[in-house]
């Protein structure tokens, strides 16, 4: 009886011996309450968001990679091509992919008293083409000059030339008027079969293949401009562009980017994005969002790589404060190159009694001075 109960005991205590053991091995290693580290993941935080503030504020890395040399307009344009260089790496300017080896189409859709409307269709990509509405004046003779019309945001060549042209007024129709053979092209904002958001989802994926919708539709003008200079009635030494709200983005980037643009107009765009940034960073909408937009390639120093050629910026008097406002205080910066130069009548800075919409008074008098 006793070994049983002995046994027994054994037994009963093992449950005991063994939480021993286990409260034992515990304690062999160092163990600390997780929370304790709380406040350093916050510090980690203050510490990142503080760099992000200064590093925007920084302008030594922009005074490195651009030493504008005034000593002529021909030096200033040479010494701004590291800047033009670094601003074609942040947006993936040049896309990859080989050019097609096929030619420009172009199928007439209609006329009028002013000109004859082409389909244009210039294949730039593998499978991709620049594609918008061609117009030749029935005014025209021998060559004349090209001008680019860059519809805006949402909108298309369509809705910038016909039915009164809407917002645009005489944006694609005035150059005709003039004499001037126009390319309107078409840029992607919405597409019916696919979601309303398309536009950011391809930004998105070409990032990851080391370009940018931005990129991409620069290519799609600069690219039909080589094409465009290969037809007998275009002056390829006169070429300019105009563009109203996302166009105007694009009338201040493309010539940043292409030289053989000699005159541009961008209205309703210019510092927009720099306002939106001081309110809030992340209301920048993300296809503006490319490597080093706020420091090294705000709207005032891109002018620096479109000087010394003809520059308007235009804006509404009654359009919404965030297209002007900011806008108004960069445009001092970006006339200082002009200034420097001794070339201040090729830079213009305009407000407008009007609204969100292209100003064809001061528009069509600028590009007729300077081109």
């Amino acid at each position: 009886m006793k070994a049983v109960s002995a046994l027994a005991l054994v037994f009963s205590l093992l449950p005991t011996l063994a939480c021993g053991q286990t409260d034992s091995k515990k304690s062999e290693y160092f163990n600390q309450n997780v929370a304790d580290s709380n406040p350093l993941r916050n510090e980690q935080a203050r510490e990142l968001d503080a760099y992000i503030q200064k590093m925007a504020a920084d302008q030594s890395r922009f005074r490195k990679l651009f030493q504008p040399d005034y000593s002529s307009a021909d030096a200033f344009a040479k010494s701004a091509e590291a800047y033009r260089g670094a601003f074609c790496q942040s947006i993936g300017y040049p896309p990859p992919g080989k050019r097609p080896d096929l030619k420009a189409s172009y199928q007439q859709i209609g006329e009028d008293s002013i000109g004859v409307y082409y389909r244009a269709m210039f294949p730039i990509l593998p499978g991709v083409h620049s594609e918008g509405i061609f117009i030749l004046p029935k005014s025209l003779k021998g060559k004349a000059p090209l001008i680019i019309s860059m519809h805006g945001g949402g909108g298309s060549p369509e809705v910038a030339l016909f039915n009164g042209g809407a917002n645009y007024n005489d944006m694609v129709r005035g150059a005709v008027k003039r004499g001037y053979i126009v390319y309107a092209p078409q840029h992607l904002f919405r597409a019916d079969e696919f979601p309303k958001d398309i536009r950011r989802q391809i930004d998105d994926r070409m990032r990851l293949i080391g370009t940018s919708i931005t990129a991409v539709e620069i290519a799609k003008i600069t690219y039909a401009i080589d094409e465009l200079i290969k037809r007998p009635e275009v002056d390829a030494s006169r070429i300019g562009m105009v563009g109203l709200s996302y166009g105007g983005y694009y009338a201040l980037v493309t010539p940043a980017i292409d030289p053989r643009i000699k005159v541009a107009v961008s209205s309703c765009y210019f510092g927009v994005q720099e306002g939106r940034y001081e309110e809030e960073e992340l209301s920048v909408p993300p296809d503006f969002r490319f490597m080093d937009r706020m420091t090294l390639f705000n709207d005032a120093d891109l002018v620096a790589l479109i000087c010394p050629r003809a520059l308007q910026i235009q804006a509404g008097a009654t359009d919404r404060p965030s297209h002007r406002e900011k806008g108004k205080q960069l445009a001092p910066r970006a006339k200082a190159y002009y200034e420097q130069l001794n070339l201040q009548d090729r830079f213009e800075h305009v407000i407008f009694e009007g609204g969100h919409e292209f100003n064809d008074a001061s528009a069509w008098a600028f590009v007729e001075k300077h081109l």
